[in-house]
């Protein structure tokens, strides 16, 4: 028996509630800023209102970049980019990862473990640590200031692959000699069975694999030196980090506000597939 304790239940919510306001009022604060001019922001402290630019301000960074003075692309034109960076780099990272592990479960060849484990092995090696070779690859192959080179080199993931074949392992074997029986190919096997039944762990991969994209900077630093191709992680630095002027901090907030909505787009609309691929353990 549950015993009834109000204190208890009072403390456990003023405590989420403390929670949500102290990750909240960042939050706030951000788009408090982005509604005022630059003026309010350099003159004292950030005020806890909302100011009368909101309009002016987001139509400014969305359409002009930091405004007629700056070189900086739009950033309607950024996210534009890194949205399909961030796609890209979580499809082709769940495209590859599953096949991969699709092979090493269900198909025995000579030294498939040892493959698999020279896989597993490249979690050592992230891109930060192969940037120089991976960028003369790149540089060689003329995918600079591309959508190619900008995902291409990080579409493979270790963790995936890993992940995908942990749950294939869980895959009853009857269902691949029931399958079999009915004459069902491996590719009919891989599209009618395992995909329905990886559903969940791809929603959870595809979220974070989203997020690791769209929140990328050294690499695209790296690969693009034509501002169509920025995106709008890369455009936040360059905004900051201005020489002989004071940084637009009205517009700088307001593009980091405008950052954010993708990925918590993609979180909320997938939060129930993510959570369920994070803890279901019925197949």
């Amino acid at each position: 028996m549950v015993e009834n304790r109000p204190w208890l239940t009072f403390a456990a919510h003023a405590v989420l509630v403390l929670g949500v306001l102290v990750v909240a009022f960042p939050v706030y604060m951000t788009f408090v800023a982005s509604t005022h001019d630059q003026a309010a922001m350099l003159s004292g402290p950030v005020p806890l209102v909302p100011g009368r630019y909101l309009v002016d301000n987001y139509r400014t960074v969305l359409f002009s970049g930091l405004g007629a003075s700056s070189s900086s692309p739009p950033v309607a034109l950024m996210m534009l980019n890194s949205l399909v960076m961030a796609v890209a780099i979580a499809l082709g990272k769940i495209a590859i990862s599953i096949i991969a592990a699709y092979a090493v479960v269900y198909f025995k060849f000579p030294l498939r473990m040892t493959f698999f484990w020279m896989i597993f092995i490249t979690l050592m090696l992230p891109v930060e640590v192969r940037i120089l070779p991976t960028y003369e690859v790149v540089a060689g192959l003329g995918l600079l200031n591309s959508y190619a080179g900008l995902t291409i080199p990080l579409i493979a993931s270790a963790t995936a692959t890993f992940l995908f074949r942990q749950f294939f392992l869980t895959v009853p074997d009857e269902l691949a000699e029931a399958a079999r029986i009915d004459g069902a190919g491996p590719l009919r096997f891989f599209r009618d069975v395992l995909l329905p039944l990886s559903r969940t762990s791809i929603a959870a991969l595809f979220v974070i694999q989203f997020i690791y994209g769209w929140n990328q900077y050294l690499w695209p630093l790296l690969v693009t030196t034509n501002e169509d191709y920025y995106t709008v992680v890369m455009g936040i630095s360059r905004m900051v980090n201005v020489v002989d002027a004071a940084a637009k901090w009205n517009l700088v907030m307001a593009v980091t506000l405008l950052a954010l909505i993708p990925p918590v787009i993609v979180v909320v609309v997938m939060q129930r597939q993510f959570v369920k691929g994070l803890v279901e353990t019925e197949k």
